[in-house]
This record gives C-alpha cells, structure tokens and sequence, in this order.
C-alpha cells in the first residue's frame, strides 16, 4: 500500500497538468446559451431553430463580445451535430436577398458582434439529425488569437431569433 508521502508526491506532480488542463474545461458551457469567457471573448445566447424531418441544412447563432485591447477573428465552427458548420452572411442587394459563405468573421476589439438568421450566422451542412426544440448543439469555435472555445447551442422554436 503507498505511503501518504509517495500519494503526496504523485499528487505534486500530477496537479500541475490538471491545473493546465483546467481552463479548457472551464470554457465549456454546462447550461446551453450560458455565458462561457475564454480570455478576452464572451459568447452568450443565441440558438439554433428546429428543422423539418430530413433536412441537412440549419441555421444558428451567438453572440460574441471582444473585451480585449485587440482585435480577433472567428475562422470556423466544428460540431458532431454535421459534417460541416460555414460562416454565412445574408445581405439585400436590389430587393434580392443573397447569402455567401465567409471564410471568417471579424471580431474588433471592445466590440460585440451578433450570429443571428438576417445577416451573419452559422450554416449546419449535413447535419447528421434534424435538431429538435430542446436539443443542444455542442460547438468548437476557433479563433484566430482565441484558440479553441467550446460552446453549446440551444434549439429553440421556430419564432424564436
């Protein structure tokens, strides 16, 4: 059986890995459409809106705050829920709406920047279930200067957003 001296010891080594790993595990969001902060950013609320039975393609979004002196970028968005997440922008050009895909989003500094269905959001391409009201979409959004925050997206319903 160890001594308390050699559990000490193991303990001492280990806690420098499991403090380093802490603050991945702190960015997650328990509760989906929490606030969740990883350094200077802040992403809160947003959702996602429940799709037909079949559908591939969804929409979403959240909102992000930059509290920090500089600016960052989101790249892209991962999620399980599809085979791909694009960053989408729907603009009205001579009373046509188009949509375009983005290859990221600029997040200025001091600045708060919302996803939402009319004008910048995530598109869920071959999503691998139709998302219901009451689901949770679990997200990786990647950032530029950030890194890797994880998020997790609500389903709401259909008025909602």
């Amino acid at each position: 059986m160890p001594s308390v001296k050699t559990f000490l010891a193991a303990l001492t080594l280990a806690l420098p890995s499991l403090l380093a790993v802490m603050p991945a595990l702190a960015t997650e969001s328990a509760v989906p459409g929490s606030q969740v902060v990883s350094g200077a950013l802040t992403l809160s609320g947003g959702g996602a809106k429940p799709m037909p039975p079949g559908a591939k393609v969804g929409g979403g979004g959240l909102t992000i705050g930059n509290a920090g002196p500089s600016d960052d970028r989101l790249v892209s968005v991962e999620s399980p829920a599809a085979g791909r997440v694009e960053l989408h922008e729907m603009t009205m050009e001579n009373d046509v709406m188009r949509m375009r895909k983005l290859d990221g989003i600029p997040v200025p500094a001091g600045q708060t920047v919302t996803l939402a269905g009319n004008g910048l959001h995530l598109m869920f391409m071959d999503v691998v279930k139709p998302f219901r009201q009451g689901d949770a979409i679990p997200l990786t959004l990647h950032f530029q200067n950030a890194g890797a925050v994880a998020y997790t997206l609500p389903v709401g319903t259909l008025a909602a957003q």
